[in-house]
């Protein structure tokens, strides 16, 4: 049998986040092989083709193959968000925002990502975590909507990212989110509660 070691426990003290903002579209994923000559596209728990799509990211996709490929290998996970996708944040196309921030927000790989038709998932904040830092970036967006679609004043929330433990929390308005259990009015169901 494998040995298998105890992972480290990182220290919860000096704990640095990363809050962005959350997109209402559809989760995407672009990996690309080794050689950096051919790529995949999917969805959230599934590989897509043109010919089985998800809102048309597989199609995006072979348009933009050259700037695709220049992502690099590997997994790039991201949100294809806009016209026709869930909210839809008021735009008349479709865009992919790549969630992951600590690579691509730096100088060199701005320049990089300027050159695509990719972007960043909106950064509202960075430092030590603390719940007023995510209460003050959840206020920021109720009162000045969306970072990603400025003038869309129905953002979806927040996602915080522990990078020390590799763990992604969503803070949402109201804390619902589709497919999340409701409570049933009893009264409209004509039932009583004990």
């Amino acid at each position: 049998m494998e040995f298998v070691p105890f992972p480290k426990i990182p220290r919860w003290s000096t704990q640095h986040i990363v809050i962005t903002e959350k997109i209402d579209g559809t989760n995407a994923q672009i990996y690309i092989n080794e050689e950096c000559t051919d790529f995949q596209c999917g969805s959230r728990n599934r590989w897509i083709s043109e010919s089985d799509d998800n809102y048309g990211f597989a199609k995006w996709c072979s348009e933009n193959r050259d700037a695709i490929l220049s992502l690099g290998k590997g997994q790039h996970f991201g949100e294809w968000y806009g016209s026709g996708i869930q909210r839809g944040y008021g735009l008349s196309e479709k865009r992919f925002a790549l969630f992951n921030t600590l690579r691509w927000n730096i100088p060199s790989q701005q320049d990089r990502l300027k050159q695509t038709p990719f972007e960043l998932v909106p950064i509202l904040y960075e430092g030590v975590f603390s719940d007023q830092a995510i209460e003050d970036c959840m206020a920021d967006l109720q009162a000045n909507g969306s970072r990603a679609a400025p003038q869309f004043m129905d953002p979806e929330g927040v996602v915080i990212y522990i990078p020390g433990s590799r763990s992604l929390f969503k803070y949402t308005f109201n804390n619902k989110h589709k497919g999340e259990w409701k409570q049933p009015d009893l009264e409209k169901m004509n039932v009583q509660s004990m």
